[in-house]
């Protein structure tokens, strides 16, 4: 399971998130002064579990063989922040404030099971003024993401229908669209744990045991077996748990710096899934969520960008010229009203697009320092 925590926004931002640049084998200049944390394949040792309320560095480092991700679940069990698909031998820096109370850090070696969890105390109060631009991006925000969530119920339907039909042309042409919203906000929607699994697991993904449900499960079904006789309850439930979402998705909380952390983690989210085909394996619509991320990180930025243009004017200006950069190498793929198969795009093009990537990503990690 993929996610990204979107904070509380109460008065004052008691409880936010920073993601910092990092990865590699490099040093940085605050790596120095940052708590460790230490994940292998059998311990989560952090170098101190008696923190004060407000924001703290953390330099995670991967000791051990398989790939890991970090979590963060503040004192009502929700998760305050994480990182994930850590390599081994490298690390990440991550800086996150948390409110008082007990709570858990949480390696995950492999990124499955329950994980290995370190129980941390946190005391005391953290305070501090919120730019009214901020509340207004962040009410704003909320308005899209129901437009979102709304618009993918609406395209779902269509699909799910196509489905039921058996109209298998009607579903394959479907699919994608109805999974566009959701790749938009996609760290919002993952946030919830219990519904993120049951619709957008990958079979590459799935857990020994673990039901395969959701969208692609019916997307190998079409390109694969091009049968979906028997996926009536698939195609339902997938509907039921978007409806679900939309029930639950106002309740989400959200903060401008754990917004700006989704639109770093929408571009992670192609780097690491687009670009590589590994998304949309059998349909190869890849380029449509490729597309959606972007556009929901761009979204983020919009909204926040006159903090971040009076705070930071060189973010905000490299910023403007890597999002044209990137929209620009994703309109040569464009077709019709989607984009061609993604199969058909060769491995220097996808080397290009990934480059494009990779420039806005790494602007787009000291977004969130512009908005704290």
């Amino acid at each position: 399971m993929r996610s990204v925590p979107f904070l509380a926004l109460a008065g004052a931002l008691s409880i936010t998130a920073l993601a910092g640049c990092g990865g590699g084998d490099g040093k940085s200049a605050d790596a120095a002064s940052a708590l460790t944390i230490d994940s292998s394949d059998s311990k989560c040792a952090v170098s101190k579990v008696d923190l004060p309320s407000g924001t703290s560095k953390f330099k995670i480092t991967n000791s051990g063989s398989k790939v890991t991700e970090v979590y963060f679940y503040g004192p009502d069990g929700k998760i305050v922040s994480e990182k994930e698909n850590i390599g081994p031998g490298t690390f990440y820096e991550i800086t996150v404030s948390l409110g008082a109370g007990k709570q858990q850090i949480v390696c995950k070696p492999g990124m499955v099971g329950d994980g290995i969890k370190q129980d941390i105390t946190v005391s005391g109060t953290a305070a501090g003024n919120v730019d009214p631009r901020l509340v207004k991006a962040v009410a704003d925000y909320r308005v899209f993401i129901d437009e979102q969530v709304a618009d993918t119920i609406a395209n779902t339907e269509k699909f799910v229908a196509s489905v039921k039909s058996g109209d298998i042309a009607g579903a394959k042409a479907q699919f994608a669209v109805s999974r566009r919203g959701w790749e938009t906000i996609e760290p919002v929607a993952e946030a919830f744990g219990d519904i993120d699994p049951k619709v957008d697991l990958r079979e590459a993904d799935l857990e020994k045991g673990q039901d395969w449900t959701g969208w692609h499960r019916l997307e190998k079904d079409l390109w694969v077996k091009n049968s979906v006789k028997g996926d009536e309850a698939l195609a339902d439930g997938l509907l039921t748990e978007l409806k679900a979402l939309q029930a639950k998705v106002h309740t989400a909380d959200i903060t401008p710096t754990s917004m700006a952390n989704g639109a770093k983690e929408l571009t992670d989210e192609v780097a690491t899934g687009k670009i590589t085909g590994e998304e949309d394996i059998f349909s190869h619509t890849d380029l449509v969520d490729f597309k959606a991320n972007i556009d929901g990180a761009q979204k983020v930025y919009e909204l926040i960008k006159p903090v971040v243009q009076e705070k930071d004017a060189a973010l905000a200006t490299t910023l403007d010229v890597q999002f044209v950069k990137i929209q620009a190498e994703l309109k040569k793929y464009e077709k019709g009203d989607g984009y061609v198969s993604y199969d058909t795009v060769d491995k220097a093009k996808r080397k290009e697009l990934g480059d494009a990537v990779n420039a806005l990503a790494e602007p787009l990690s000291k977004l969130a320092a512009a908005v704290s």
